[in-house]
């Protein structure tokens, strides 16, 4: 018997759950002379704009309003991307936890003038907090996995949020630690 996905949160029952079709998304530019570094191909920052644009359409779109990023973790590039690649990234929210959701990236790119399939260069996981009108954070919709890759992103980003959690409440043990032994950091 597999292992089944734990039911999303659902601590908002006043707010119905989102299937994940209903924010996926995916955002197409091709790349020119513009957008290249110093050795000729495309500079990792515009890749990483355009996965925060995707990033954020999604979120905005699940959230039902404003987004802003929190963070983007593990963002990995596999293959350099050139002048003249159509690149296509792909967004979809992978997990929702009250007013935050992580939304996961595939980055694709295939030249502009052939038909070969696109081929993945790059993936990210990002994180994005709902705010209302002033700023302060705002409840999200429950996501709802569709599939069984649906399932297992969401799976895996509880993980990744458990990770970011003990990785920030390891930093500000040692912060406090190393305080009150008299360093000034």
């Amino acid at each position: 018997m597999k292992d089944q996905a734990p039911a999303p949160q659902t601590d908002s029952p006043d707010i119905p759950g989102k299937p994940t079709s209903a924010s996926r998304t995916t955002l197409s530019h091709i790349m020119t002379h513009n957008d290249t570094n110093l050795l000729g191909t495309v500079h990792g920052g515009v890749i990483m704009k355009l996965v925060d644009d995707a990033a954020g359409a999604v979120a905005g779109r699940h959230s039902g309003g404003p987004a802003v990023t929190a963070s983007m973790d593990e963002m990995v590039f596999l293959e350099p991307v050139r002048v003249g690649d159509l690149v296509h990234v792909k967004a979809q929210v992978n997990w929702t936890g009250r007013t935050s959701m992580e939304v996961g990236v595939r980055v694709l790119a295939e030249r502009w003038n052939e038909s070969a399939p696109a081929t993945q260069v790059g993936s990210a996981y990002l994180v994005f907090a709902a705010v209302d009108a002033d700023g302060r954070p705002r409840r999200v919709p429950p996501v709802l996995p569709e599939s069984e890759r649906d399932k297992r992103r969401y799976q895996e980003a509880q993980i990744r949020r458990t990770h970011r959690l003990a990785r920030r409440r390891a930093i500000m043990e040692l912060r406090e630690k190393r305080a009150a032994e008299g360093y000034e950091d």
